[in-house]
């Protein structure tokens, strides 16, 4: 089964063409280079990238997959979470083209695809991972900071969740403090290469409450304050360090709630995604919990499918098809939705065909 997917929750036009796990192509355009005078992501002009770029995408992904649109089965969107503004878009295009080539089309998850991620494989079929039910996932990105037992297909617990703000935008924002530009994950991971992580002393987010739950605002904060406390001329001379002990303070929160979860659960196999997997100091922590426990670690077998993008869509969309969770008509049933619970459109009562 070939699935057209579509992605545009933030600030990434993609569009990819699945077939079950495999990756047939995979075509993003990204908006950095248009956000980065801003320090984030400008909500206004990533709608009008997406409104830009979203019918060259489509074109491209399938010209890579060797594929006009009448060869696809199936149309596959994320309809949440992100920008309201930018998944309309996406969603509109998407209901367009189910509406004009009479096909099924597939809702997902933006967090549900990072999951399944993880799972995808190149054309030949690699690598050849099972599921194994049920499994950890957790998600670090710029806008989640997620544990979730994934029990079987579209069946999720949610363990613990972002709170306020998420790992990759508590990074992206001490960047920004320091005046190190957009984004700021990877300028930091740059800079702590060269830094002593003891140079702050820093408080490790949630580290004496039980439950799983992320939470960034207070670190932002106690990080602004030791700023304020230096001289310019001292944090010029520091950036190193500074990046360093903040970068550790957040992946240690990560790993404190990761290990937690996995003494509480007894799982033996993690899957891990999200764009801010892509430092490789945080995948080789968590390698490090996962021999010390025992625990099989996966992470997507390529260092695209990090960072948003619509082949963990179609992905996705794949086993919600085999699950029966499609549309194949009433289409403006499916909107968009800013901050959606994982799971809202994963079973099939939910799903009203015409």
């Amino acid at each position: 089964m070939k699935i057209l997917a579509i992605e545009t929750s933030c600030d990434e036009t993609a569009a990819a063409v699945t077939e079950g796990r495999r990756i047939l192509s995979n075509a993003v355009f990204s908006q950095i280079n248009i956000h980065k005078k801003y320090g984030g992501v400008y909500p206004t002009l990533a709608k009008r990238a997406h409104v830009e770029k979203i019918e060259p995408i489509v074109e491209k992904a399938l010209k890579d997959a060797g594929l006009k649109i009448d060869q696809v089965n199936a149309i596959a969107v994320t309809f949440g979470p992100g920008l309201v503004i930018a998944l309309e878009i996406g969603l509109n295009k998407a209901k367009g083209l189910a509406l004009k080539f009479q096909k099924p089309l597939i809702p997902v998850d933006h967090i549900e695809g990072h999951i399944y991620s993880v799972f995808s494989q190149n054309r030949n079929g690699l690598p050849k991972r099972d599921f194994n039910f049920p499994f950890l996932a957790l998600i670090v990105s710029g806008g989640t900071t997620s544990l979730i037992i994934v029990e079987d297909h579209l069946k999720y617990q949610v363990l613990g969740k972002t709170l306020d703000d998420a790992a990759g935008e508590a990074l992206d924002k001490a960047a920004k403090m320091m005046g190190l530009g957009y984004p700021g994950g990877p300028i930091i991971e740059e800079l702590s290469k060269r830094g002593s992580a003891d140079f702050l002393s820093l408080p490790i987010p949630m580290k004496q409450r039980k439950d799983f739950n992320f939470s960034y605002s207070g670190l932002k904060t106690a990080f602004k304050r030791e700023l304020e406390k230096l001289p310019p001329a001292r944090i010029n001379k520091n950036l190193a360090n500074l990046a360093a002990s903040f970068q550790k303070t957040v992946f240690d929160s990560i790993i404190d709630r990761l290990e937690s979860a996995l003494e509480e659960t007894g799982v033996k196999t993690l899957a891990v995604g999200g764009g801010v997997i892509a430092n490789a100091d945080l995948r080789k922590k968590i390698r490090t919990v996962g021999r010390k426990r025992g625990v099989s670690v996966y992470f997507p077998f390529q260092k695209k499918l990090f960072n948003d993008n619509a082949a963990m869509v179609g992905v996705a969309a794949y086993f919600k098809y085999q699950n029966g969770v499609y549309l194949t008509g009433n289409f403006d049933k499916l909107d968009r939705v800013g901050r959606p619970e994982l799971g809202m459109w994963s079973k099939r009562e939910l799903v009203v065909s015409s």
